[in-house]
């Protein structure tokens, strides 16, 4: 095997200091490990061996291997006894002063041709580097938790990063079995930026009281497919972990409006109720288990009116076929009857702008999300608005789950929750890829596999139209009048184009 690093060393032996020994063990290097706490770097060799222990027993390696790789991680007492490393990989706490008093100390041990590394995942690169002798050598490194499990690493160049540097650093990520991507030194990198929409936009959602926590999250992974709602990821990943992530980012770019914060996790994080490990986040916890409340079932009700849908509607013709295979009574007339349930389906609009707009009895609709094709989901989505009649709604409510699909009916939104929490993401990302954080092929990459999205984020928008997700924006804009939901000008130019959202200018 090929090592571009035979002899690395390893600052910080907590969980991820001690993920990344192994997997460097594991491509072929020698590792040292070396922490300023009594006995942690010990502790943190004992705690990979006891991995490789694990593996060895399930067969994935024979008594032999398990030897090498426990003779190649070894423990060192002193900065001094890492001089003859080729590259040194920090992974120590997250504080900007910390990380440049060792990357100083560093530079006075190591040989001018070794590589410096460090795993921050939020600090800037070059702010780390800034005082350094050679500031050329220094890269960030960043991985993921749990580090042989995620299975993609950030290589970020600061502002005087060496290109080669980055390129050895990104070879070796491979060599480890990990898919390296390359970005520049920007707030949040790939991963922590990308991921911005999802949180954030769902928080504005409760915060509008458009529906609650359980209700958000429900509709997110059944419609859209998210494999976790933003409020379980966020109980899982804990507040104290999260909520500080998202003031940073949105501080480090001047408080940039799509990366605002919410004062719901605020309020949370004074109050303690930081997830799954304090038993209380969003959600209460019994035994490690979520209580959550059951759905309230779809309502009964004895004889439905006729359905008028609006012309304007998205997807109308599927909307009409889908009302016929309910068995729903529908209309064609110009306009609806006086008794009539008037459906409408925007894009990025409310249904009382709608309702307005139209001149329709407001009394009477209702609103029904088809961003996404009804075959391809496991829930559907109604609105009302502060007018509609609870009969209407019920009746609504009762079509819709006839065959007994799941129904959330929530509160008048511009974007529904779907078209609001997609349309950020996809947002974002372009905006990525127009400032040049990173490539879009790199993006993907990074969002599948550091956040588990069931798309990349620009697959995510190709998906579902880049021109509906422009509507979806614009008509978000004018409903909030709100600079977060601007499109980007990398969406509009190819939504306006007809380009795929990956698509680069030669």
């Amino acid at each position: 095997m090929t090592v571009n690093y035979s002899k690395i060393a390893v600052v910080g032996a907590g969980a991820m200091g001690r993920g990344i020994a192994q997997i460097a063990a594991q491509a072929g290097s020698t590792v040292v490990l070396f922490d300023t706490f009594d006995g942690a770097a010990e502790r943190g060799r004992g705690a990979v061996l006891a991995q490789w222990q694990k593996l060895h027993e399930k067969g994935r390696f024979d008594a032999a291997h398990l030897e090498a790789l426990s003779a190649r991680l070894r423990v060192v007492g002193a900065l001094s006894e890492l001089a003859d490393c080729d590259l040194v990989i920090e992974a120590v706490v997250e504080d900007i002063a910390v990380k440049r008093t060792l990357f100083r100390a560093l530079e006075n041990v190591v040989a001018a041709t070794a590589t410096l590394a460090t795993n921050t995942s939020s600090l800037s690169v070059t702010a780390i580097a800034a005082g350094l002798s050679r500031p050329e050598r220094i890269a960030g490194f960043h991985f993921f938790n749990p580090v042989p499990l995620m299975k993609v690493v950030e290589v970020v160049a600061g502002f005087k990063t060496d290109p080669e540097v980055c390129r050895q650093l990104a070879g070796y990520a491979v060599q480890m079995g990990h898919s390296a991507v390359q970005a520049q030194d920007t707030p949040g990198f790939i991963v922590n930026h990308a991921g911005r929409g999802f949180g954030t936009e769902a928080l504005r959602i409760v915060g509008e009281g458009v529906a609650d926590f359980a209700t958000v999250d429900r509709i997110l992974k059944d419609q859209a497919g998210f494999r976790l709602g933003p409020f379980e990821l966020m109980d899982l990943t804990a507040l104290d972990v999260s909520h500080p992530v998202m003031e940073s980012i949105y501080r480090q770019y001047y408080e940039e409006p799509r990366y605002r914060p919410s004062v719901i996790t605020a309020q949370r994080l004074a109050a303690g109720a930081l997830g799954r490990k304090t038993g209380e986040g969003f959600y209460r916890y019994a035994d490690g288990v979520a209580q959550i409340s059951p759905e309230p079932t779809a309502p009964a009700v004895d004889v439905l009116p006729p359905v008028w849908v609006s012309p304007r509607a998205a997807r109308r013709a599927e909307l009409l076929k889908l009302i016929h295979t309910l068995g729903g009574q529908i209309e064609t007339g110009a306009a609806p009857s006086s008794t009539a349930l008037i459906l409408v389906a925007p894009l990025g609009f409310d249904v009382t702008t709608v309702a307005a707009v139209e001149r329709l009895d407001a009394t009477r609709t209702v609103g029904i999300d088809m961003l996404i094709d009804d075959a391809a989901t496991k829930r559907r989505v109604l609105a009302s608005n502060p007018a509609t009649r609870r009969d209407m709604r019920d009746a609504a409510h009762a079509l819709f789950a006839r065959d007994g699909k799941a129904v959330s009916v929530i509160r008048d939104s511009g974007g529904f929750v779907t078209q609001r929490v997609v349309g950020t993401i996809v947002n974002i990302a372009a905006d990525m890829c127009q400032q040049r954080v990173c490539s879009p092929a790199d993006l993907e990459t990074a969002v599948r596999l550091g956040l588990g999205y069931p798309h990349g984020p620009l697959a995510m928008g190709d998906l579902h139209g880049p021109t509906n997700m422009l509507e979806v924006l614009f008509n978000l804009q004018t409903v909030y009048g709100d600079p977060r939901y601007r499109p980007s000008p990398w969406l509009r130019r190819r939504g306006a184009l007809g380009l795929s959202l990956m698509h680069e200018e030669e």
